[in-house]
């Protein structure tokens, strides 16, 4: 008849798996993460060219690149912990709107970033991460490129719309009409698609300036209100 001593109750799956354990490895994959999340953090920063900077962002851009390290690692030596990790995770829904593709750029790069340090290729994830925030740092800050406007005009009656023309081409570099919408007895409004000179936004004076013109609105593609 087989005893229980007080010895065997300590010898569980657990327990073996604590053992095998590297706390060194662990700890160089969790430093070199927060390094990489440190960079991404960065080079977000610099190189953000939205409305309204966010730094709660930017900081949950570093935490995940250490949290994903961290999944990893745990998962790496456990099939069926594996298994239930992505269980758990099908379950999270993330409600939070991403409006910038380049955000979804950055979440993409800690995560990966996080990957490759939990599975411990380290000189990989800081060569890639190095020639992306380079890349990064080149192309997006220091390639301009120019963006059209839409620019919305709400005037009283046809009339006007000669004096509007020619105060847009004398003040544009390239413009084209998009939409122009009639209804009796009320305001007409016709939609432009304009590129301007130098992002100068000046003659929008000069077109409510214009008898019978009630309104005008330049709108980035983006967005943004630019006047």
């Amino acid at each position: 008849m087989d005893t229980t001593n007080f010895t065997d109750i300590f010898k569980s799956s657990f327990i073996e798996k604590t053992s095998a354990f590297s706390l060194t490895d662990a700890l160089i994959g969790l430093f070199v993460s927060f390094i990489i999340g440190l960079f991404i953090y960065a080079v977000y920063k610099k190189t953000f060219s939205g409305v309204i900077y966010s730094h709660t962002f930017n900081i949950s851009l570093m935490i995940m690149t250490m949290a994903t390290a961290l999944i990893i690692m745990g998962i790496s030596s456990n099939v069926l912990l594996s298994l239930g990790m992505v269980g758990a995770l099908s379950i999270v829904r993330f409600r939070t709107p991403i409006k910038d593709p380049m955000d979804l750029v950055f979440l993409f790069w800690s995560i990966v970033s996080g990957i490759l340090c939990g599975a411990g290729f380290i000189p990989l994830v800081i060569v890639g991460s190095i020639l992306i925030g380079l890349v990064l740092v080149l192309f997006v800050n220091r390639i301009t490129i120019e963006n059209p406007y839409l620019l919305i005009i709400k005037y009283a009656d046809s009339t006007v719309e000669n004096a509007m023309e020619k105060v847009i081409s004398s003040q544009s570099k390239k413009h084209a009409l998009k939409s122009k919408s009639v209804m009796p007895g009320e305001e007409l409004e016709v939609t432009y698609e304009i590129r301007v000179k130098e992002n100068d936004s000046k003659f929008m004076n000069d077109l409510t300036a214009i008898q019978g013109v009630k309104s005008a609105v330049m709108l980035s593609y983006d967005g943004n209100f630019t006047a």
